[in-house]
């Protein structure tokens, strides 16, 4: 999707207000703003509602509604934020406003106009995703302790390729490194013994909103 009005706005899913289900800040209160897009079609996704549809919205009324929360940390998520060009506005305003601000991204986009104040989640996308051949790969060069990468894995062979990534790429010398299974595809239980088996230096996550609510939106 292009960003293609003229006023200063972004489309937006939704905004709400919810425990952080994933990353470095899982379990923290949180405010989520789902922008609308994403050109990519992960065979596992699960926010496909966000593909298309939303809300135009001036920026200072989404930051007025954030603030309304009265919760310093704030999620900027999608479908891929990053498809909106005004997302790079969003996130320097949020800071500016004083919130703790974290990006979900695909990592099939740019992530180095992202002001440096925000937490990068970069996803990079295993085959099992079906989009592993849009991962930007010189995103990785942009990267710094303050960012996060995500691996969401579906199987055995996404496992391997994960790990393959992290050794050659050198990953955990960039930042934090999140191994997550798929919900519903992989068992955690089956994860938790690969990491440990193979003496990964990663950190395992589940997704903690679907443990709680299950497939509920908003969440």
């Amino acid at each position: 999707m292009s960003d293609t009005d003229p006023a200063g706005r972004l489309r937006v899913t939704e905004i709400f207000h919810s425990l952080q289900g994933e990353a470095r800040d899982a379990g923290r209160p949180t405010v989520f703003v789902r922008l609308t897009g994403c050109p990519l079609r992960c065979v596992w996704c699960d926010t496909e509602y966000a593909f298309q549809g939303g809300l135009w919205r001036a920026i200072d009324t989404i930051v007025e509604e954030v603030a309304k929360y009265k919760t310093r940390h704030v999620c900027v998520t999608g479908g891929e934020p990053l498809a909106q060009k005004r997302c790079l506005d969003l996130l320097a305003r949020l800071c500016d406003a004083g919130f703790a601000v974290s990006l979900e991204t695909s990592g099939a986009l740019d992530v180095s106009g992202v002001d440096r104040r925000v937490s990068r989640v970069m996803d990079l996308k295993a085959p099992g995703s079906g989009e592993s051949a849009r991962n930007l790969w010189s995103n990785l060069d942009a990267l710094s302790a303050h960012d996060q990468i995500k691996f969401v894995l579906a199987d055995r062979t996404d496992y391997d390729w994960a790990c393959a990534v992290l050794r050659e790429r050198e990953l955990p010398k960039r930042c934090d490194v999140l191994f997550s299974p798929v919900w519903g595809k992989l068992a955690p239980r089956d994860l938790a013994q690969w990491i440990l088996d193979d003496r990964l230096p990663v950190r395992m996550q589940v997704q903690l909103h679907k443990i709680l609510w299950g497939e509920e939106k908003g969440r």
